[in-house]
């Protein structure tokens, strides 16, 4: 089965490296599924799992924005922040998506910059959940 190397980068450090058989991320216009030999293109990516199979084996990582540039034999996810799954902290997780409810239930005259901050923060503290693939913890939708 045909490969290409997918690299996970941040500003910190190259979070993933490896040669995986698919990829599918969330882009701002809805989920992509990339195989080899996929058409180059670069677009922004919305702050979700992204998962990379690789023969019957998935792996699934937390995604916090930033790009996705398809080459031809390769595949660069340029990201504000990404975590593995065995990188999570699923306690400061649960505890950031309550936080990040109360401020959006509140709805106290906030401004437009507060309430987005706290809808970014609810969408990244969900996706660390949903990534960190801890069953006691009820997905909130």
């Amino acid at each position: 089965m045909s490969t290409f190397l997918l690299e996970i980068v941040t500003p910190e450090h190259v979070v993933f490296s490896e040669q995986v058989n698919s990829l599918t991320v969330r882009g701002v216009e809805g989920e992509l599924g990339i195989l080899p030999h996929h058409v180059p293109l670069v677009t922004p990516l919305q702050v979700a799992p992204i998962v990379a199979k690789t023969g019957g084996d998935s792996t699934t990582i937390a995604v916090h924005g930033g790009f996705v540039e398809v080459q031809k034999d390769k595949v660069i996810i340029l990201a504000e922040s990404a975590e593995l799954p065995e990188e999570i902290d699923v306690d400061r997780a649960v505890a950031a998506r309550e936080r990040a409810e109360r401020r959006l239930s509140a709805g106290n005259n906030q401004d437009r910059i507060d309430h987005r901050r706290a809808e970014l923060a609810l969408q990244r503290a969900i996706t660390r959940i949903n990534v960190s693939g801890n069953a006691k913890i009820k997905k909130h939708h």
